[in-house]
């Protein structure tokens, strides 16, 4: 079985995006970032958002990309 060596964490990104959320213009909630996502075709919901934020769930590339977009940050931002 596969074992993860990066202290735990699933991602790289999750600490970026939860900073970057706090940091909106207007205060992201969890919910209303899962709804940004949605609105451009990201099928995630506020559950999700609370996993990668923890390190608890992969992020694809195209998420990876959707985040990025909305935050308005290159991709090597949140890595």
């Amino acid at each position: 079985m596969f074992k993860n060596k990066n202290n735990g964490k699933n991602n790289l990104c999750g600490e970026a995006i939860r900073t970057l959320r706090l940091a909106y213009p207007t205060k992201l909630s969890q919910r209303a970032l899962a709804d940004k996502m949605q609105l451009i075709g990201i099928d995630v919901d506020k559950n999700a958002i609370q996993r990668i934020e923890c390190g608890k769930r992969f992020v694809t590339d195209i998420e990876l990309k959707a985040f990025s977009e909305i935050f308005g940050v290159g991709v090597d931002r949140l890595i």
